[in-house]
């Protein structure tokens, strides 16, 4: 009686898979190209779990993964970057290999608001590290015009370093005064970054980055040659119409510049359902 009823429920299950084999294939082929989700990001807890409970080990295995998967030939994959520098940074706010990717790729890249986040607690977990403060000071300045609240947080980098403190001092002092092309400054140490790196894909994507900066310069000062003869700037095809510039700086990135207030800025990276987020 058991083998019969087993029988039964084989023969059954058997005859239900064939109908439904029969009915897949009766209908129409879906040319409708499948969508294709986002990377994957594995959370901070999980990756703790993962490892063992160590959370050391787990940021330093995920910066050696997102940096050799957030970076390729096709260039840097931002919004990836921007969710597991941030998981990283939960796990080890001291990691010193992910503040300086999050400066140079995410801030200098266009997602100022993300990469500077990282930056924020990398200044309060190192507490003896220099670059931290000194990398968010200049993007305080640079990027949200906070003069103030830049020269404070290049002050901390003056207290920390042996080497420079006398120079950062002095650029806090400055800040204050508002007396220097802040641009030209940026410049000056976005270009030192490239070249201390030695990685050869990083050392890329930072050039673009220099590349970037000096089309920002160089709309500036025609900015400032045009105002001085014609008034305020209204369009940047103006600088080219007047004859200030051939034509308008490519910026390898691809996001351009903007006049905005008054002021020709570099373009902004948007990254959708992160912009909004605090």
């Amino acid at each position: 009686m058991r083998s019969r009823t087993s029988l039964l429920l084989g023969l059954g299950a058997f005859a239900l898979f064939a109908a439904i084999a029969a009915w897949r294939a009766q209908q129409p082929l879906q040319l409708t190209p499948p969508l294709v989700a986002d990377r994957v990001v594995i959370p901070a807890p999980l990756l703790v779990a993962l490892h063992g409970g160590d959370r050391f080990l787990a940021a330093d295995l995920e910066t050696m993964r997102l940096a050799a998967t957030g970076l390729d030939d096709r260039g840097v994959d931002t919004g990836y970057l921007v969710r597991a520098q941030r998981e990283v940074a939960r796990l080890n706010a001291c990691h010193e290999d992910n503040y300086y990717l999050a400066n140079g790729l995410l801030t200098w890249g266009g997602a100022v608001e993300q990469g500077n986040e990282v930056l924020r607690a990398a200044v309060e977990c190192r507490f003896w590290d220099e670059f931290p403060p000194f990398f968010y000071g200049i993007n305080l300045s640079f990027f949200q015009r906070n003069n103030e609240e830049a020269a404070r947080v290049l002050e901390i980098g003056a207290q920390r370093s042996t080497d420079n403190a006398a120079a950062m001092q002095k650029l806090a002092v400055m800040l204050r005064a508002e007396q220097f092309a802040d641009e030209r400054l940026a410049l000056s140490y976005l270009t030192q970054q490239r070249d201390s790196s030695v990685d050869p894909k990083l050392k890329d994507m930072l050039g673009k980055r220099v590349i970037r900066l000096q089309g920002l310069i160089q709309l500036r000062e025609a900015q400032r040659q045009y105002e001085s003869e014609h008034g305020p700037l209204r369009d940047l095809q103006q600088l080219v119409d007047r004859g200030l510039l051939d034509e308008l700086p490519t910026d390898p990135l691809r996001l351009g510049y903007e006049l905005r207030d008054g002021s020709i800025e570099l373009k902004k990276l948007k990254i959708a359902g992160l912009e909004e987020q605090p």
